[in-house]
């Protein structure tokens, strides 16, 4: 019968294990990327993340003009299945059009509004000024 020598297992060194950033992180990530890109060229914040039953928006911006912005922000890894700007379907600005006629309700004054996107994909950002409206987005009827 043949003889086995013991031997001793040494487990190997591994690195520790990253965390990927969790689809919230990526989010935010997203979102401060477009606003800084926003701010840039001018847009002044006003609300990030607001939410009401039914709809969000990503940012509220004031633009120099005096108009109110509401921004959708989408990222993408690529480019497959149309990209981070064709994610906006008319269900998703149908909700950024409702969460933005819960934020008009509570101002005074109502100022000229528009609906921009803001796609983020790797090595890429495109803003995309009067993305949608209450017609595009089936809303109006």
């Amino acid at each position: 019968m043949p003889s086995f020598k013991s031997t001793t297992q040494v487990p190997l060194r591994q690195a520790p294990l990253r965390q990927a950033p969790s689809r919230q992180a990526r989010g935010a990530q997203a979102e401060d990327r477009a606003l800084a890109h926003l701010r840039r060229q001018g847009l002044e914040p006003v609300v990030r993340n607001y939410r009401c039953k039914g709809g969000e928006i990503d940012l509220v911006m004031r633009a120099p003009d005096g108009t109110l912005v509401f921004v959708e922000v989408r990222q993408r890894s690529g480019r497959g299945f149309g990209g981070a700007a064709a994610s906006v379907t008319p269900a998703k600005q149908r909700r950024v059009l409702l969460a933005a006629g819960h934020y008009l309700a509570t101002l005074a004054r109502v100022p000229p509004c528009r609906f921009d996107v803001v796609a983020l994909e790797p090595g890429r950002l495109e803003w995309l000024q009067h993305a949608f409206d209450l017609d595009a987005a089936g809303a109006g009827s």
